[in-house]
């Protein structure tokens, strides 16, 4: 019996159909949330952890909860002024401002890029 070798394109195709889930949820309307996975590398320890982060949520940085942060041992990094954040609605968001960033590696799909994300929520 002949087995013939699988073919990588498929094997890809499939693989990223995994790594990208797409949630419809309902409030007031269908909406559609992406959330892609990702790899986080803390730069003080390079340790790294494997997460799904939402894609293009409307919000014009990239945020992490201060719970999260806590949770996974992020080295808090504090800002000069903190940021207050507004909802979609323009109200201000009931959590405390954005007081401190973590720097991190961020890795997908092959690519790494090293930034600073805004921990939302302040320092519980």
């Amino acid at each position: 019996m002949k087995v013939s070798a699988p073919n990588l394109e498929e094997i890809k195709k499939k693989k990223e159909k995994k790594e990208i889930e797409v949630r419809k949820v309902k409030e007031g309307e269908l909406l559609r949330e992406i959330m892609v996975k990702i790899g986080l590398e803390r730069i003080d320890t390079q340790e790294g952890i494997t997460v799904e982060a939402l894609l293009d949520s409307g919000a014009t940085g990239l945020v992490m909860s201060s719970e999260f942060a806590r949770k996974q041992r992020f080295k808090l990094k504090g800002i000069k002024r903190p940021i207050h954040v507004r909802n979609v609605n323009k109200l201000f968001n009931k959590e405390r401002p954005i007081e401190y960033t973590v720097k991190v590696n961020i890795y997908y799909q092959g690519y790494r890029k090293r930034t600073e994300i805004d921990v939302i929520g302040g320092q519980k």
